[in-house]
């Protein structure tokens, strides 16, 4: 029987801070605005929330440039207000884990002002300082969000990395006086009684030193680092030191954002008897449809080839490992307009179809802020409406480019842009969705007015409720905890089907991912008249050889 963890039986909700809830009107979402509404998770029924980063920013990249480890973001209150809200959630059994950005700091963060000073500074070697080679930058690679990964700074004539923007230089992890820090402020949240981390591209913390030119792709402009700062060389060192000097005190949740992890990654990482972390995040299923414009695409993708992402991650970390599950998240567009369909006879069986899918399958399950609600994707009219860095800098170098016409881009944008997820939270049908009374930071997405979590709560048969029915069925079987996940009809091009097994119990899942009607064959002696333990139709109509499945029919059924 495999070892039981709370963090394997809980399921996780994502705050997205800035769009959630605001609670004084300036039209940004705050802690005393999650704190008001932490009644509403708790009706929901979930175990964890996930707060991205609170601290002290800028906000070049919405808080995950920190200028301060140890403060709370002006515009999100202060730590007085964070205090109140986690006691608040312990209250009412919710547990808090806290975004660990420490990749890259941002450029206003005390150590890198000192950093820039002087070559003799001691805070130059917490950041990755580079002589100019042949009179430009050290080498070829690629930011993240588009440009050169190196920025000049004329004080000292040198370049500094960063893999994000320019304002996010990297930390030196080869420095042991950074990684102290590192540790101690994870330390000093932990006593203040968070309940673990969720740790910002994690896996990118540890450089190969020799700094090598990437190679260029297509049309690209700059070289791939991946190879060089994904799963870099020391990163399982210091993961491990990490875990024996902090992680191992508390009883806490971990999970890694996995850039460029694969299944034997996640296995060093997140490995049983590896002492590292407990899961990580992998990227595999969110990036197919992928185009020559990198991530930029309509988001279109093949079931077949997602089926097999996920089987490929079910099969490869059974037993030795831990899955984290998701549809989306705040760089992910939404749920239901990029797996599901968005269009008004479809959103809501379409939602929770999704839902089934994924709950159902082994790992713990992420729930984004408004995916319980079946939010969708905006579609906005022109390139003013974003606010997220990385679209705004995929326009200069795309649109700017002349690589693609803005209606193209736009298109794009509007299917897998990041800024889908950041349009606030629908609380109710009031002006800007009852998320302030003020002028909100990033717009709000028309269709609030029929989404919205008022007009759900009480409605049973709403999205939120049939998540809510997924929370406390997972609450009470094991089996969707700890059954041993096995795919069905793999190469249906339609149809994701699985089992799960936990002793003589066992699970049969069937999700159509289209509208059209089909018949589908059941395996393993299910025939369709055992218990269905959820469903978005209220019946089973049966074929000959099995069940016939209506437009994103989901069905679990039970036998024992």
């Amino acid at each position: 029987m495999e070892e039981k963890k709370w963090w394997k039986e809980a399921v996780v909700y994502q705050i997205y801070p800035r769009s959630f809830m605001d609670s004084n009107g300036d039209g940004v979402g705050d802690l005393r605005g999650i704190k008001s509404r932490l009644s509403y998770l708790k009706l929901l029924g979930i175990d964890v929330i996930w707060l991205s980063p609170v601290y002290q920013s800028p906000n070049d990249d919405n808080g995950y440039d920190i200028s301060d480890y140890r403060d709370i973001m002006t515009e999100f209150g202060t730590l007085e207000d964070f205090d109140e809200m986690l006691a608040e959630a312990h209250k009412l059994g919710i547990k808090i884990v806290m975004d660990l950005v420490v990749n890259h700091s941002s450029d206003e963060h005390r150590w890198f002002v000192e950093s820039r000073k002087n070559k003799d500074n001691p805070y130059r070697d917490y950041y990755i300082w580079r002589a100019a080679k042949d009179g430009k930058e050290p080498n070829n690679w690629g930011s993240c969000f588009g440009g050169s990964a190196w920025e000049y700074d004329q004080t000292t004539d040198m370049y500094y990395l960063h893999m994000f923007s320019k304002k996010q230089p990297d930390l030196n992890w080869e420095n042991p006086k950074l990684r102290q820090e590192v540790y101690d402020m994870m330390t000093w949240w932990g006593e203040r009684g968070i309940d673990g981390f969720r740790m910002d591209v994690i896996t990118m913390i540890s450089k190969d030193q020799r700094f090598p030119d990437g190679v260029v792709h297509g049309n690209e402009k700059f070289g791939d680092s991946s190879p060089y700062v994904n799963n870099g060389p020391r990163v399982h060192e210091y993961l491990k030191e990490m875990n024996e000097k902090v992680i191992s005190r508390f009883d806490w949740m971990t999970v890694g954002e996995g850039a460029g992890a694969g299944v034997e990654d996640a296995k060093r990482y997140a490995g049983t008897n590896e002492n590292e972390l407990d899961m990580i995040f992998t990227f595999e299923h969110v990036n197919l449809g992928q185009t020559q414009y990198g991530k930029w695409s309509d988001g279109s993708f093949d079931l077949v080839e997602l089926k097999k992402v996920f089987q490929k991650w079910e099969d490869g970390l059974e037993g030795v490992a831990w899955n984290s599950l998701y549809w989306d998240n705040h760089d992910q567009p939404r749920a239901v307009s990029r797996f599901g369909n968005d269009s008004e006879e479809y959103r809501e069986i379409s939602a929770k179809m999704l839902a089934t899918c994924l709950h159902f399958m082994k790992g713990t399950p992420y729930i984004y802020q408004g995916e319980e609600l079946g939010m969708t994707n905006r579609k906005c009219r022109d390139f003013s409406e974003f606010r997220d860095i990385e679209i705004k800098n995929a326009y200069r170098d795309f649109v700017g480019g002349g690589i693609l016409d803005e209606e193209t881009m736009l298109k794009f944008v509007n299917a897998i842009g990041r800024d889908n997820a950041r349009f606030p939270m629908h609380w109710d049908d009031s002006d800007n969705a009852g998320f302030t009374t003020g002028t909100p930071w990033i717009s709000v997405n028309e269709n609030y007015k029929k989404i919205n979590a008022a007009a759900q709560v009480n409605d049973p048969d709403s999205i939120f409720s049939y998540y809510k029915k997924l929370i406390e069925l997972r609450h009470q079987m094991e089996i969707i905890v700890y059954g041993v996940y096995k795919s069905k009809a793999i190469e249906h091009p339609d149809v994701f089907a699985y089992t799960r097994t936990l002793g003589d119990e066992k699970l049969f899942v069937v999700c159509n991912f289209r509208e059209q009607e089909m018949d589908f064959t059941l395996e393993d002696g299910f025939t369709g008249d055992e218990k269905v333990l959820i469903s978005n139709y209220d019946d089973v109509v049966k074929t000959e050889n099995g069940i016939y499945l209506r437009p994103y029919e989901a069905k679990v059924f039970y036998r024992k």
